[in-house]
C-alpha cells in the first residue's frame, strides 16, 4: 500500500499543486472583483436578461432578492471557473485507472504487484481524497488572504464557510465516485473522459433549465448542482444534511460499484 500511495504521490504532486495555485489565483480575483461587479445586479438583468437565469441556476435563489454583502461572495463558490477547476482535477485523477493504466499499456505490470485490487481502488481513493482536500486549502487561503484585507465586511461568518465547504466536498465526492465508475468500465482515458464531462454539462445545463422551463424541473433533481447550494446556506445558516446525505449516498453507490467492477472485470492491454 505505501509503494502505491509513493507511486501515486510522484505521478500527481506536481497537477495537483498547479490546480491548487489555479484555484487559489482564481478565488482571490473573483473575492476581489465579485462585490463590484454584483453590486450593479439590477443593471446587468436589464441588460443581458440571460444572466438572472444563469445566476439563480448557480445560486439556488432568486436573483430578484436584493443581495447583500455576503451574498455577493455566495457566487464565488458556484463560479464556473471554481467548479471546472475542481472538476478538470477529478476527470485528470479518477480516470487514471483502470482507463489511463490500460490505455497507456501498464495496467499489467500494476496488476502484478503483490496487491489486490481493492487496495489499489483505495490507494487511488486515498490519493484522490487527499488532493482535493490540498487543493482546496490551497484555493480557499487566496480568498480568505484577500477577503481580510479587502472586503473584510463582506466575508460570511467562519461557520457558513465550513458548512458550503461541507457541501462542496460532498459534491466534490459525487463527481469524483462517477468518474471512477466510469473509468472502471473504460479501456481508453480520453473516452472515459469525455463521459464524465458529457455528464457534468448535462447536470449543469438540466439545472440552468429548470429555472425558467417547468418541463425540466423534475429532471433537476439529477443534476449534482442541484444539492450544492451555497447561498442557502449562507441565507439560513443551517446545514444541508439532506443535500450532503444525498451526494454522498451517490458517492458511496459508485465507489462500490467502482471497485468491485475493477475487482471483477477481465484487463488486458490491447
Amino acid at each position: 500500500m505505501k509503494g502505491l500511495l509513493l507511486k501515486i504521490f510522484l505521478e500527481t504532486r506536481w497537477p495537483v499543486i498547479f490546480f491548487g495555485a489555479g484555484l487559489a489565483a482564481i478565488m482571490s480575483i473573483l473575492t476581489w472583483v465579485l462585490p463590484t461587479i454584483l453590486g450593479d445586479i439590477a443593471d446587468v438583468f436589464q441588460s443581458i436578461p440571460l444572466i438572472k437565469p444563469l445566476i439563480s441556476a448557480l445560486l439556488g435563489v432568486d436573483p430578484d432578492s436584493q443581495f447583500s454583502a455576503q451574498m455577493t461572495q455566495a457566487f464565488l463558490w458556484v463560479h464556473p471557473t471554481v467548479l471546472c477547476t475542481l472538476w478538470g482535477h477529478e476527470i485528470m485523477y479518477c480516470t487514471r485507472s483502470p482507463a489511463g493504466e490500460i490505455d497507456r499499456g501498464t495496467i499489467d505490470f500494476l496488476l502484478g504487484l503483490p496487491v489486490s485490487r481493492w487496495k489499489l481502488h483505495i490507494a487511488e481513493t486515498i490519493g484522490w481524497l487527499a488532493s482535493g482536500i490540498i487543493i482546496l486549502g490551497i484555493g480557499i487561503s487566496g480568498h480568505v488572504i484577500v477577503a481580510q484585507q479587502f472586503v473584510e465586511k463582506m466575508q460570511p461568518s467562519l461557520s457558513a464557510i465550513s458548512m458550503i465547504l461541507c457541501n462542496l466536498m460532498s459534491m466534490y465526492i459525487a463527481v469524483g465516485t462517477i468518474a471512477m465508475l466510469v473509468s472502471s468500465l473504460s479501456d481508453r482515458r480520453n473516452r472515459a473522459m469525455g463521459v464524465v464531462f458529457a455528464i457534468l454539462l448535462v447536470s449543469f445545463l438540466l439545472n440552468f433549465l429548470a429555472q425558467f422551463w417547468k418541463p425540466a424541473e423534475p429532471w433537476a433533481r439529477l443534476s449534482v448542482l442541484e444539492y450544492y447550494r451555497p447561498a442557502e446556506i449562507i441565507q439560513e445558516g443551517t446545514l444541508p444534511t439532506t443535500n450532503i446525505a444525498i451526494l454522498l449516498t451517490v458517492g458511496t453507490i459508485c465507489w462500490i460499484t467502482a471497485g468491485l467492477i475493477l475487482r471483477r472485470r477481465s484487463i488486458c492491454t490491447v
